[in-house]
C-alpha cells in the first residue's frame, strides 16, 4: 500500500514554531489515515528544535540554496539554524526511503516544507517563490511534494506513482 508523508502540523500536531497547527479537514486525508497510509512527520521537531521556538526564515535564497551552502536559515535575531533544518530534511528523506514513500503533502510557506512559496528572509510577512529545505532535498531524490492546497493533485499523483 502506497504511503504519503504529511507534515504533522497539517494533521493537528502542535509542532509549528509557535506551538500551533495548521490542521486541515479532508475526506482524502481521513481515508488515508483509516487505511494506515500516512507517515506523519515534522522535520524541525525531528531535528531537535523545540516547540515553541523562534520563527525562522531562509535568507539569501530558498531551500535549494541552503543545501548548496549559499543561503542560511536564520531567526530574526540572526541565530543560524541551517544545520538543524538540513538534519530534519535528511531525516524526512530517510523516513521516505525506509517506507517506500514517493509523495509528500507538506505545509506551504514553511522554511522546511514550503513547496512553491516561502517567506523572504526579512521577517516582514512577505512571501516569495521558493521551496523549503526538506522539500528541496526530497525533490532532489525524486519524491514529489505538494502543499496542503493541492490535496486532490497529490491524491491523483499517489494513485499513479510507482516505486523505482
Amino acid at each position: 500500500m502506497k504511503k504519503i508523508l504529511i507534515s504533522s502540523c497539517l494533521l493537528g500536531g502542535a509542532d509549528r514554531y509557535n506551538g500551533s497547527n495548521l490542521r486541515i479537514e479532508s475526506e482524502l486525508i481521513e481515508q488515508w489515515r483509516t487505511q494506515g497510509r500516512i507517515a506523519s512527520f515534522c522535520p524541525e521537531v525531528a531535528a531537535g528544535l523545540g516547540t515553541p521556538r523562534a520563527a525562522a526564515e531562509i535568507r539569501g535564497g530558498d531551500g535549494r540554496c541552503v543545501l548548496k551552502g549559499s543561503a542560511r536559515v536564520q531567526t530574526a535575531s540572526g541565530e543560524d539554524l541551517s544545520a538543524n533544518f538540513m538534519a530534519g530534511a535528511r531525516l524526512a528523506l530517510e523516513l521516505c526511503r525506509n517506507q517506500g514513500i514517493g509523495v509528500a503533502l507538506l505545509a506551504e510557506s514553511s522554511p522546511s516544507c514550503g513547496s512553491t512559496r516561502i517567506y523572504d528572509g526579512h521577517f516582514r510577512q512577505r512571501k516569495i517563490e521558493g521551496v523549503g529545505v526538506s522539500t528541496a532535498l526530497l525533490e532532489q531524490h525524486g519524491i514529489r511534494v505538494f502543499s496542503q492546497h493541492q490535496i486532490e493533485e497529490a491524491a491523483k499523483y499517489l494513485m499513479t506513482w510507482t516505486a523505482p
